[in-house]
């Protein structure tokens, strides 16, 4: 008797050739099979509509060949599948923004750069847009919220990497002006220094001229006071000559 398929085994698990055991012999005073190896009546039609497959089958001795299980083919890849996200058409999303169909669930904006996530109610749509300058740059759609919000953290990561240029430039732009101030302020209160310490050397140079003059002042009136004192006693001095001169005329008249 001819191999055949177990049919059994293969409605019960995974696909695997099983050899079924050949007949000794092929005449009519052949001992009957053992009932354990004998097939079944669907079996025998089994085996009728597959000769090929008897015909093929591998020696007894051989072990039993494992078949490798069908597994279904997504008709989406995966990789489109698994995030439900699509590329959506622009002209689609700028038409739907003019007809006010569209409802910003979540908006995100580094300078330039501008991520929405935008609900299409009528559809149950979810639209992530990417704006550069106010002008729609790239978009995706999702049948779901959970994949729209996954896009959007990824558009938002994209903005913030593309505007890095530009924060550090206003960071530096900033820090500059604050120097710039710095600079000015210093400056200004160099100038102010500068100038206090030059109105005070004029002072100073002032004052001491003024007091230079003011000894010099002192000097000359104490001379001049010495001068006119010392005239005042000779003027004194002749007065007093003068005085006993006139008092010699005077006669002497005796007391009563």
């Amino acid at each position: 008797m001819k191999s055949l398929l177990n049919r059994r085994s293969v409605l019960a698990g995974p696909s695997h050739l099983v050899q079924v055991a050949r007949a000794t012999g092929g005449g009519a005073g052949s001992p009957p099979p053992d009932d354990s190896n004998a097939a079944s009546p669907a079996d025998a039609a089994d085996a009728a509509a597959m000769p090929s497959a008897a015909a093929n089958a591998p020696p007894a001795d051989a072990p039993p060949r494992p078949v490798t299980t069908l597994r279904p083919v997504p008709a989406v890849p995966t990789q489109v599948s698994g995030r439900g996200v699509q590329i959506a058409d622009t002209a689609d999303i700028e038409w739907l923004t003019e007809e006010d169909a569209l409802t910003p669930f979540r908006v995100f904006r580094s300078f330039s750069y501008s991520v929405s996530l935008l609900f299409h109610a009528k559809e149950l749509a979810y639209y992530v847009a990417l704006y550069q300058d106010g002008s729609l740059w790239r978009a995706l759609k999702a049948a779901d919220l959970e994949a729209a919000e996954a896009a959007f953290h990824h558009f938002e990561d994209q903005a913030t990497r593309l505007s890095d240029g530009e924060t550090r430039r206003a960071q530096l732009e900033a820090q500059n002006e604050q120097l710039a101030r710095l600079i000015a302020r210093s400056e200004a209160q160099a100038e102010r220094l500068r100038s206090d310490l030059q109105r005070r050397g004029a002072q100073e140079q002032a004052v001491s001229t003024r007091q230079n003059q003011t000894r010099k002042d002192v000097s000359q009136l104490e001379a001049q006071r010495v001068a006119a004192q010392a005239h005042l006693n000779k003027a004194h001095r002749q007065i007093h000559q003068l005085n006993l001169t006139s008092n010699e005329w005077i006669p002497h008249l005796p007391n009563r």
